[in-house]
């Protein structure tokens, strides 16, 4: 049986694929589940229109001719923060951090099923894409103040300084998991399932590269930390600058 239809209005989504016949069996798959597919077939010609357009997410091959899609997502990141799924036709553990610490929201290999790809993307997009016509509105969370660091669970927006921090949905998703836990520790484990909406695949350090991404974005040091601090083999936590624990 197939999986329900995508609820919402049609999301724009941009597939960045050398594998034409791959890029034409993931559009007939995820058309009608109601996103709206285009497809890019080099790493130039993807680039481009992914910085150049608005879209709700790209799917982007880590093998492409022309730039790579580690080259494409660095360029995606100078100037945008869409979601970003990257495929790849290898299992190398360190080709998925690398992505991760360029900027990707997740990591799918191609051997994946399209019902696993597909859960993933909606997991994604789910905190970008807004909420369809005629879905009644949940009543707003409170705002999560940290000393200079304020956090809206319902808008998806974190404030240091009053300025915007540019987060990836995974980013935000720890720092306000951590943020609900103020002064206390939350194992790595503990952080996954908070998010386990997202399906991760588990694998080394994928904790540890979003979290390390995480503090750059905040300018924290994990040597001299101002907001997360690190337990040795236990986790993490996150502390009031204002008030250390």
């Amino acid at each position: 049986m197939p999986p329900e239809p995508f609820q919402t209005s049609r999301p724009r989504l941009l597939l960045v694929d050398d594998d034409q016949e791959y890029a034409a069996l993931l559009r007939d798959y995820l058309s009608p589940m109601g996103y709206e597919v285009e497809a890019a077939h080099d790493g130039p010609e993807g680039m481009a229109r992914a910085t150049g357009e608005a879209w709700q997410a790209v799917i982007l091959d880590v093998m492409l001719p022309g730039l790579d899609g580690f080259e494409v997502l660095k360029g995606i990141r100078r100037s945008s923060e869409v979601p970003v799924l990257m495929l790849t036709s290898r299992g190398d553990e360190m080709d998925r951090i690398v992505g991760l610490e360029v900027g990707a929201d997740d990591y799918v290999p191609k051997t994946f099923s399209m019902r696993e790809l597909l859960a993933r993307l909606r997991a994604v997009t789910r905190r970008t894409i807004p909420r369809a016509a005629g879905i009644v509105e949940e009543v707003r969370s409170a705002e999560i103040v940290v000393g200079p660091l304020r956090i809206d669970p319902d808008t998806r927006l974190a404030l240091l300084e009053q300025q915007p921090l540019a987060l990836t949905p995974v980013e935000f998703a720890f720092l306000l998991t951590l943020a609900k836990a103020k002064g206390r520790v939350k194992s790595r484990e503990q952080l996954l399932d908070e998010i386990r909406d997202r399906e991760w695949e588990v694998f080394d350090r994928s904790v540890d590269v979003h979290i390390a991404a995480l503090r750059k974005k905040l300018g924290d040091d994990a040597k001299d930390p101002k907001f997360i601090r690190t337990l040795r083999s236990v986790g993490y936590m996150l502390i009031d600058p204002n008030r250390p624990v």
